[in-house]
């Protein structure tokens, strides 16, 4: 057999249960064939220990604001404290540098068991506003960056127009902004034909918030994202003066400013999404809207807990994101939505186990336009992350708790093996690249103020 065949200890199959001895074949980067009730590995093929789960998405991430970890803690009271620090380090980035620290980012993801990221990608311009002469080329660092790193990228080219409602763009965020939606939107439609072929890469569409985006230039990228048949994201009340200032304004909840400008629907993501009316969760709910929580952030930021258990009974398909990257674990952030509604409410329970593998797989790749990925059966994209059930960590673990055991006592630090779109790029627990660890140093440096 070749080498890309792989024999699973235990494999995380469809619908959600460790199954013993699977044996997995990969061709043109999908599963060819997925065959369990093979009792050992036969010659020639890579044997992944453990328990192997389809990948996992990352389907809410700023690359960038990975240099702020363990450097906005000290002295950061509160969030406007930690806005400034981020747009400082917005003010000193370029395209090389970009795509030095977003390689490095990217790759640390995937040693994580990432194998698609949504990034949600704002930093446009150069420094004043200008264009660079090709005014997409931080996106192509991004493009080109994930791909060194073996992760499938989700572009989610944001819109971004006005510092606050009302309020115009200055200093470091003139960088965020093309004007106007229409040029947005000429600029989006302009670099999403050049990876129309590519499987690798999906150039989507996002509304940063209603505070940054005017509601009537959002049909402008409803427009974009449905024309295309794209991935539709946005943040929405991640905190509580956001909401505020939005009733205050436009006389509605920032939820239901987005459904009267036709923002919502299946297609959609809601990032975020911690303060909400009862109204609100019906919207989402009703709409089908997915929602992207980013627990690990929003603890970070001391944003809050929202209401993720009674989105979902609404109707919205729960995703998760590693947002700020303070931390890169999606069994971290699993665990803290679990955790999180715990403290919330004084309850334990809310989530199985196999309802947050399904959030961090298959409907975090869905979310990002890949709705062939997140399953190990043939024909799907060939994604495997492989998780060591034998660390001091997750030792004891039998096949019948498996699940429970990556969701209460694993981490990042126990993915061994990432084949992600049948391309190995985790093996031993070291990236293709190198040094890891490395790579992120030399990149903070580079832009570490």
């Amino acid at each position: 057999m070749s080498a890309l065949t792989y024999w699973c200890e235990l494999a995380w199959l469809h619908p959600g249960e460790a199954v013993a001895g699977v044996l997995v074949g990969v061709e043109g980067g999908r599963f060819a064939e997925v065959r369990p009730g093979v009792t050992a590995p036969p010659p020639g093929t890579v044997r992944l220990a453990g328990l192997t789960l389809p990948g996992l998405a990352d389907a809410h991430s700023h690359a960038f604001m990975r240099v702020l970890r363990g450097r906005a803690q000290t002295g950061v009271a509160d969030f406007a404290g930690w806005r400034d620090r981020l747009y400082a380090l917005a003010g000193r980035l370029d395209p090389d540098t970009y795509l030095q620290l977003a390689r490095a980012v990217f790759a640390e993801m995937a040693m994580a068991g990432v194998t698609c990221v949504g990034e949600f990608h704002y930093l446009h311009h150069g420094p004043g506003g200008r264009r660079y002469d090709d005014p997409n080329v931080m996106g192509h660092a991004l493009v080109e960056a994930a791909r060194d790193a073996g992760v499938r990228l989700t572009l989610l080219d944001a819109c971004y127009l006005t510092a606050g409602i009302g309020a115009p763009l200055e200093d470091t965020q003139l960088r965020f902004g093309d004007g106007d939606a229409h040029r947005w939107a000429e600029r989006v439609d302009d670099l999403a034909g050049e990876y129309l072929k590519c499987e690798d890469v999906v150039i989507g569409a996002a509304v940063h918030s209603v505070r940054a985006c005017p509601p009537e230039q959002m049909p402008v990228v409803a427009e974009l994202a449905h024309r295309r048949a794209v991935p539709l994201h946005v943040q929405v009340s991640e905190r509580a003066t956001e909401n505020a200032h939005c009733v205050e304004t436009y006389c509605a909840t920032p939820v239901r400013v987005l459904y009267e400008h036709g923002i919502l629907g299946p297609r959609t993501t809601a990032v975020h999404a911690t303060h909400l009316a009862d109204a609100d969760v019906a919207l989402l709910g009703g709409s089908a809207t997915h929602v992207c929580v980013c627990p690990t952030t929003e603890w970070d930021l001391g944003d809050g807990v929202g209401p993720a258990r009674r989105l979902l009974e609404a109707g919205s398909p729960i995703t998760m994101g590693s947002d700020s990257n303070a931390v890169i674990d999606l069994l971290a952030e699993a665990r803290a939505l679990e955790l999180g509604e715990r403290l919330a409410c004084g309850r334990r329970g809310h989530w199985p186990a196999a309802e947050l593998l399904a959030a961090v797989t298959m409907v975090g790749q869905a979310s990002l336009g890949h709705p062939d990925a997140g399953f190990i059966v043939p024909g799907a994209r060939a994604d495997l992350v492989s998780v060591r059930l034998d660390s001091v960590r997750t030792a004891g673990a039998r096949p019948a708790v498996a699940g429970d055991m990556m969701i209460f006592g694993a981490t990042a630090a126990d993915v061994h093996s990432v084949v992600s779109g049948g391309r190995r790029v985790v093996v031993e627990g070291g990236h293709v690249l190198g040094d890891v660890g490395a790579l992120l140093a030399a990149a903070i440096a580079a832009v570490d103020g």
